[in-house]
């Protein structure tokens, strides 16, 4: 299918665009989101008319509701991309969001083109590229330091503990849930930047509690009074500590698991064919599955799945080509394949039995193997978060964890905290 968005930029297009950004870099931000909202929703009385005409005559296309979208969420951009520049200004990101919360009914206004207008900003509520500016939204309401310019940002599916208010607290699932198709350049590297900052954060937080844990496991025969720190993750003490355990600590005598990985690389990838290398791989992934749980199914699939994965290879040498693909079928087989097929039963069924931190080193140990295939597992888990985006936190007790566990995870191995010399203590 043919994105509309790709179809060449027209006059209607430019005059609006070119409005919007003068009007971005002229007014205060207040104006600003006051005249979008009057331009795209009021629907009367709106200077320059010409702009008005044109958006009218955009709207009255054919093509309108494969493409209005687009053209909505460009204008959108326009702003965002002013404001993302300007931190002071930030928060009118989330009140130009705040500005689609209501939408007079279409009979509120009598002419055709202003009804179809209407309509089309109505239905762009339940668009991915809405969606993803919800999320954006969030974010950004979230690390605001001046909250008191912020109203709530309500949520279309009503209140509570949903697992989409989270979205702030994974940086690693941004890529995949804060930008859409139509992205631009600057709006991608405003979301990096954003993830970056939040990221290396979250390391700083999670290494003073580190610390924190360890200076009180010192002192608590002492008197000496240390300043609490707070629990930077959604886990209890004791699992925070268990992951913390399992993900920097040694497995198997002085040897990490990004010290098994490497080894198995060196001696593997020297296999005679590529058939023997997944047996290999078999014994290296299934050395850290309790064999009460792996004996019983879970073995024998991961084992016809492995053998089944690009067979037509089998007796050719591996290659790192090889290992990238056979990462990704795996990610798909452990984890979750694509939006289309959303099926996680064996996701759900491994951390029901083994718990979230034992699934995480499993998907760790894959991606420690090709640091390559780490975006795609961070997509599966982007599918997984908007597959639940709607339900509580309460309902899905088991994805926040796991999410939790591979923020962890992440932090330790491909962030820049050490946590090796501390895990002992915890």
């Amino acid at each position: 299918m043919t994105s509309s968005y790709l179809r060449p930029t027209r006059q209607e297009d430019q005059r609006l665009y070119d409005h919007l950004l003068y009007c971005v870099q002229t007014e205060t931000p207040q104006e600003t989101i006051e005249r979008f909202r009057r331009l795209f929703i009021g629907g009367r009385n709106y200077e320059p008319l010409e702009v008005r005409i044109a958006l009218e005559t955009l709207a009255s296309e054919k093509e309108a509701e494969e493409s209005f979208h687009f053209l909505l969420n460009r204008c959108c951009h326009i702003l965002i991309n002013r404001w993302q520049t300007q931190p002071q200004n930030s928060w009118a990101i989330v009140q130009l969001v705040e500005v689609f919360r209501f939408i007079p009914p279409i009979g509120s206004v009598q002419a055709r083109g202003a009804r179809r207008l209407r309509q089309l900003v109505r239905d762009f509520r339940e668009t991915e590229q809405f969606l993803t500016l919800q999320r954006l939204a969030r974010v950004i309401g979230n690390t605001i330091e001046d909250r008191g310019k912020l109203r709530p940002l309500h949520d279309r599916h009503g209140e509570g503990n949903l697992v989409g208010t989270l979205i702030n607290r994974y940086p690693y699932l941004y890529e995949h849930c804060l930008l859409s198709q139509d992205s631009s350049y600057e709006h991608q590297q405003t979301v990096r930047q954003i993830r970056d900052r939040l990221q290396q954060q979250f390391e700083l937080d999670l290494s003073h509690y580190v610390t924190y844990q360890v200076r009180k496991a010192a002192y608590s025969q002492g008197d000496r009074l240390i300043q609490p720190v707070k629990n930077p993750t959604l886990l209890s003490s004791r699992e925070l500590g268990v992951a913390v355990r399992q993900f920097s600590g040694r497995i198997e005598g002085d040897r990490t698991h990004r010290d098994m990985a490497k080894n198995f690389l060196t001696h593997s990838l020297q296999a005679s064919s590529y058939r023997n290398f997944k047996e290999d791989l078999y014994e290296y992934l299934t050395a850290s599955v309790d064999p009460q749980y792996g004996n019983q199914k879970f073995n024998e699939k991961l084992y016809d799945r492995l053998k089944n994965t690009l067979s037509r290879y089998d007796l050719q040498k591996p290659n790192n080509t090889l290992l990238l693909r056979t990462s990704s079928h795996l990610l798909n087989f452990l984890v979750v394949e694509s939006p289309q097929r959303p099926d996680h039963y064996v996701f759900v069924d491994l951390i029901t039995n083994l718990g979230a931190t034992p699934t995480v080193v499993l998907l760790l140990k894959i991606t420690l193997l090709c640091n390559q295939v780490k975006p795609h597992l961070e997509k599966r888990f982007s599918i997984l978060f908007n597959h639940y985006e709607s339900s509580t936190e309460e309902g899905v007790p088991w994805l926040v964890k796991s999410m939790e566990n591979m923020h962890i995870a992440f932090s330790v191995h491909f962030g820049s905290v050490d946590l090796s010399l501390m895990q002992k203590f915890l």
